[in-house]
């Protein structure tokens, strides 16, 4: 086979995919648009185009649905900020320093991420009654932060090792302490692992369901996720319009978000695979 029909074949290969992976992506897009009737139909665009579903989500019963928004976003930078710090504490101690237990500690965080999330329902909720934070902010973001801490620290050491320790060692010698060697020195350096790393806690508490369904009772306190559902999904119907309208909403912070970091996260994610 020629160099010039393999690529071909290749670049079909790709846009093949391409297309079955942005198919769903089009098709809610197209759904969000379309009157009640219409959504069952197979269409390629919307026969009758309805850009009020948009409106109608965002002011449903006194605008509900933007203060659902303010809980996701309050929620996703409050476990954005608790994990990326502690996080980052972590996993530069577990870099830079040997200690007793050292390899046991890393061990186990990569065996949390082997358990289902329902499994850690029951005792979350009983440790989240016992507190006092259930229905509440504080306790959700709590809740998410530990889930997200595992992968953030594995991910974070990864890239805390690919920073030569001659940096520490010079400015040790400089006069600076451990403290700030991390803080002046190393965490610039990394801050495209600290993107990677703040975009999935950012997303782990953006699209999560389960936990706050269970958690958050109050109607004010639900997150975008359960206020659709609570919303537009019934025992005997469900609003796929509204649904799909909602769905497209609740997407673009993460777009923007995704669109502002590429740089870093690239990088990030480049660099943190590799040691050396």
């Amino acid at each position: 086979m020629s160099t010039t029909r393999r690529h071909l074949w290749t670049h079909a290969v790709l846009i093949f995919a391409c297309l079955v992976a942005l198919f769903p992506l089009y098709y809610v897009l197209v759904t969000s648009l379309k009157p009640a009737g219409d959504v069952y139909r197979v269409q390629i665009l919307p026969a009758e185009w309805r850009p009020g579903n948009y409106a109608q989500v965002a002011l449903r019963d006194n605008a509900i649905f933007l203060r659902w928004f303010l809980n996701s976003i309050l929620i996703a930078l409050g476990t954005t900020l608790f994990a990326l710090f502690f996080a980052s504490t972590a996993a530069y101690a577990l870099s830079r320093f040997k200690f007793r237990g050292r390899d046991t500690a890393l061990t186990l965080f990569l065996v949390t991420q082997m358990f289902p999330g329902a499994i850690l329902l029951v005792p979350l909720y009983a440790m989240l009654q016992r507190l006092g934070l259930l229905d509440s902010y504080a306790g959700l973001i709590l809740v998410y932060a530990t889930v997200a801490l595992p992968f953030s620290i594995w991910m974070l050491k990864g890239y805390y090792d690919t920073i030569p320790y001659s940096l520490d060692e010079a400015a040790i010698v400089d006069g600076l302490s451990v403290w700030g060697v991390f803080w002046r020195i190393i965490t610039p350096l990394a801050l495209p692992g600290m993107a990677v790393t703040g975009f999935f806690s950012f997303i782990t508490a953006w699209n999560e369901f389960m936990f706050a369904l269970v958690f958050m009772s109050g109607d004010t306190h639900k997150t975008l996720p359960v206020g659709l559902q609570s919303a537009y999904m019934s025992q005997h119907n469900i609003q796929w319009h509204f649904m799909a309208a909602g769905s497209v909403m609740i997407t673009l912070p993460v777009i923007l978000m995704f669109v502002i970091a590429q740089r870093y996260i690239v990088a990030g994610l480049t660099k943190g695979g590799v040691k050396g």
